[in-house]
């Protein structure tokens, strides 16, 4: 027997602050997060601009927040996860833990700089610098389940947290899950972007536009309580969405390039419209990866073409990266609560600025402006680093 997956509880953190209005507020009213850097000194590198949240949304509960200052992975996804809980108002006594995260980087740095002066390591967050300690702190701080496991595979990791937990409740194995995925910008990450030139050096990010010239790095952190749907509506809970489908594929084609033709994504995505039992024609939105780089945007309309075949023009698509900057290992499920909001508001998120598309990048963009929409189904893809591919299919409850 398979049961159906629904999301009954979601929180959220971007460049816009806390919560879904910030999302609505920024990402659905088409304005980019980009602001200086101010959490280091970016002089030495190419680019100066990231998503950070800088105070200006709504606050994190119980976080400090200031310019100059990036706050604990932990503690973000303590108020993020709290507030899934709260919404999703269930008891989720041993559910397991899934997180996207390659740890909290501004714990190490601060083990190294002061192993570097002589001092003894004086940060209590030393061990937040390792993935799976955040995942079984999140677990320890509200009563989780002891399947505590992270997913440290670059920008699919959270979307991949997603699919596996899915999984698992579609399976019968566990009848609630709590994913999601955390990344905050720091320096570290950011100079080893910048060195390989994939960084903008402009503050906005262009996706599928023919000026692209990179992308810009964003605070992300997102967790979502999933749920056996008959449980949910057994409980009379409120169904957020349904996780109708999901997918991963690997295109082993390069180390850090795309397929030209997309075909690891495509086939993510064909196994996640398989799975959800729907044509591509069902689909109503794709929250497409949209790096804003040269190769990943033709890569991913290669792809869409290759998924949507004659209905690809007829699709609306956009990269709401164009507003919280790429939030590797968070971006699958921080824009997985994007889709989500989509659909549950009937409105389209746009492609923040986006004003000449590229002509290889052939596609039905949602320009600058966000569109109405009664779509029922939905789907975000995800790629990253090694050639690695994750699609999610949503549905509207």
């Amino acid at each position: 027997m398979t049961h159906e997956v629904a999301i009954t509880g979601f929180g959220v953190f971007t460049a816009f602050g806390f919560g879904a209005q910030a999302l609505r507020d920024g990402v659905f009213a088409g304005r980019p997060g980009f602001s200086p850097v101010t959490r280091f000194d970016p002089a030495p590198y190419r680019a100066a601009y990231a998503g950070t949240y800088e105070g200006d949304g709504p606050s994190v509960p119980d976080v400090p927040v200031k310019p100059g200052y990036t706050p604990a992975q932990a503690d973000v996804l303590d108020a993020c996860a709290a507030e899934a809980l709260r919404m999703a108002d269930t008891d989720a006594a041993g559910a397991p833990v899934l997180l996207g995260t390659n740890g909290d980087y501004a714990a190490a740095r601060s083990f190294w700089e002061d192993s570097a002066a002589g001092h003894r390591p004086a940060d209590r967050r030393m061990l937040d610098s390792l993935p799976a300690r955040l995942a079984q702190r999140l677990g320890e701080r509200h009563g989780l389940g002891g399947t505590r496991l992270a997913f440290v595979n670059a920008c699919v990791a959270s979307t991949n947290a997603i699919a596996h937990g899915a999984a698992l409740v579609a399976s019968g194995a566990a009848h609630t899950v709590v994913c999601g995925g955390a990344y905050l910008v720091t320096e570290d990450v950011f100079a080893k972007f910048d060195s390989g030139k994939a960084l903008s050096r402009r503050d906005r990010v262009r996706p599928f536009a023919a000026d692209r010239d990179g992308l810009l790095q964003g605070d992300g952190v997102a967790v979502l309580v999933l749920e056996d749907a008959a449980r949910a509506r057994a409980r009379g809970a409120e169904v957020q969405a349904r996780v109708a489908g999901w997918g991963m594929a690997a295109d082993a084609h390069h180390v850090i390039q795309p397929h030209p033709q997309g075909l690891g994504l495509a086939a993510a995505a064909g196994a996640a419209l398989r799975r959800a039992g729907i044509p591509p024609e069902s689909l109503g939105y794709v929250n497409a990866h949209g790096t804003g780089t040269p190769l990943n945007d033709v890569a991913e309309t290669a792809a869409l073409h290759c998924i949507l075949g004659p209905h690809t023009g007829s699709v609306p698509v956009s990269s709401t990266k164009s507003s919280t900057g790429h939030m590797l290992e968070a971006t699958g499920a921080v824009e997985a609560v994007i889709t989500l909001l989509a659909l549950r508001d009937g409105v389209l998120p746009p492609t923040a600025g986006l004003t000449e598309p590229d002509p290889a990048c052939d596609l039905d963009h949602i320009p600058s402006v966000a569109r109405p929409s009664d779509a029922r189904y939905a789907l975000s893809l995800n790629a990253a680093f090694g050639g690695v591919n994750a699609a999610l299919v949503l549905e509207r409850p």
